[in-house]
């Protein structure tokens, strides 16, 4: 398999001065907006909450004005206890329902301007009567106001991941953070507990008083939906690193790639043998453990192609998905060249390719 790490570096591009500068009025801009952290779990229970405020206090010893906007402890003993030490901010009250409603004070929070917010369950919707419907919404407004922020949030609760989710637990969550908020944050802090310590939680009532972590054990928190809800939390948080990456190399306009991981990108034509290629590198990538795409590249040369090739570069490609890779088609002039840069876009580690017939060599012009 070639491997596109091989091919000699391409001098970086000139820098254009017009993108120079609107990058650099774009940085200053984010330098004095706020810092988003967020504690990021599988499932309630996992510790998020608690890990925040033990941190929180770590930044208060060290000197650090640390202001608790809003915190749920949920009757969690451990959690209490952390607050001890952390200044509250008080609770607006807000009438609904001829009743007092306890709300986040975001006035409150703006004018006291504190070097770090704690805020907790990002994807809370506020009461009626706060200034926005949902709780992410007033954490943007606190980083625009040059406030750091630290809050917590649940796999199931990302927008994107919302249908998954309900598919897998059986329930649809109705309160959701846009996906762009996760992957903007400055910091993402996994909090991890294996599913079977999850459950003895539960099992002790360290989550949910006795009676409804009965109830729980046996919809929401079955074994089968942790594992899954795990996996979902630890592989979001990976794609986000890696988008992380792939920002610095392209602001840094840096070509080579870096042998993070394995990473296998897959080219087809439309060929006979192309769903056979696309099974054997699902074989190999679950051997390796590795992310691998299937790529098709739309080049003028393809555009006169029959419709029958062109249904069967579409079937392969759901296919590919079905097994689980990533797929797209991407356009270049020439087919090897946009491999190529597709490639070390994507940092892959290893570039494969089909044996074609001669008569399908026009199609390849990098087939030996």
């Amino acid at each position: 398999m070639p491997n596109p790490s091989n091919t000699p570096s391409v001098p970086a591009a000139r820098p254009d001065p017009d993108a120079l500068v609107a990058q650099l009025k774009a940085d200053q801009q984010q330098a004095a907006r706020g810092k988003l952290r967020i504690y990021f779990g599988s499932n309630a229970g996992v510790g998020k909450t608690y890990a925040m405020l033990a941190a929180a206090q770590r930044e208060r010893q060290a000197g650090r004005q640390v202001l608790v906007g809003l915190v749920e402890t949920h009757g969690r003993a451990e959690t209490v206890q952390q607050l001890h030490g952390l200044e509250l901010l008080p609770r607006r009250l807000l009438p609904h329902q001829g009743r007092q409603r306890e709300a986040f004070d975001l006035d409150a929070a703006l004018a006291r301007h504190p070097q770090v917010l704690l805020l907790d369950e990002l994807a809370h919707s506020n009461a009626p009567g706060s200034r926005h419907p949902k709780r992410w919404q007033d954490v943007q407004e606190l980083l625009d106001a040059g406030i750091d922020v630290w809050t917590t949030l649940n796999v199931q609760h990302l927008e994107s991941l919302n249908d998954v989710v309900g598919g897998i637990v059986g329930i649809q969550v109705h309160e959701t953070v846009p996906d762009h908020i996760f992957d903007d944050a400055s910091e993402v802090i996994v909090v991890d507990l294996p599913p079977e310590e999850l459950l003895k939680r539960l099992k002790a009532g360290k989550i949910y008083p006795l009676e409804q972590a009965e109830r729980a054990s046996h919809h929401f928190f079955r074994l089968g939906n942790l594992l899954a809800l795990r996996e979902l939390a630890l592989r979001r948080t990976a794609d986000r690193v890696d988008e992380d990456m792939r920002d610095y190399r392209r602001e840094r306009s840096i070509g080579d790639v870096w042998p993070t991981r394995e990473r296998l990108l897959v080219a087809v034509g439309g060929q006979a043998g192309d769903d056979a290629l696309v099974r054997q590198v699902a074989r190999l990538a679950r051997r390796l453990e590795a992310d691998w795409m299937v790529v098709y590249v739309d080049a003028p040369a393809r555009q006169h192609r029959s419709a029958q090739s062109q249904q069967a570069v579409l079937k392969t490609l759901a296919l590919a998905a079905r097994l689980g890779a990533d797929t797209a088609t991407i356009p270049g002039a020439q087919v090897a060249a946009a491999l190529v840069d597709f490639a070390r876009e994507r940092n892959a580690s290893h570039l494969v390719l089909a044996r074609v017939p001669p008569t399908a060599m026009r199609w390849w012009p990098w087939a030996p």
